[in-house]
């Protein structure tokens, strides 16, 4: 399964948070292999201006989903300002997950955030697009 990471920040510096969450990921041993950046071929669905980049991840079925979720979560908490990571996956699914509500979780909050987030990831519906909202029910 290919999916796509794609960030947009509140202060328009899209470039530079995208270079920070793939520097981010490669420090992950399962996500490094996985992972390569990518010209936007175009805005993906939902998405509200066009992607100058995104990050790509190959994952096997049962792939290390877990690994993404967790980064990602953990990534989000630890940026100023706003951001918002949206995981595209090819079936046009959508999971996004914002740093506004990610940032206060406690630990638990943020792991069962990864795992909803994981899960997600590995269980894509079969009708229209999914948005994981960050922090809600926590």
């Amino acid at each position: 399964m290919r999916i796509t990471l794609a960030v947009a920040t509140g202060t328009g510096d899209r470039a530079g948070a995208t270079d920070d969450l793939y520097d981010w990921l490669r420090q992950d041993p399962e996500l490094r292999g996985l992972l390569r950046r990518e010209s936007a071929g175009g805005t993906p669905a939902g998405a509200m201006g066009a992607w100058s980049e995104v990050l790509t991840l190959v994952l096997a079925p049962g792939g290390p989903t877990a690994a993404v979720g967790a980064a990602v979560v953990v990534w989000l908490q630890n940026r100023r300002g706003n951001q918002t990571v949206t995981i595209n996956q090819p079936d046009g699914t959508q999971v996004v997950v914002s740093s506004e509500k990610v940032r206060g979780l406690t630990a638990q909050g943020a792991g069962e955030l990864a795992q909803r987030v994981a899960e997600a990831l590995r269980e894509p519906p079969a009708d229209e697009g999914t948005r994981v909202p960050a922090g809600q029910g926590d």
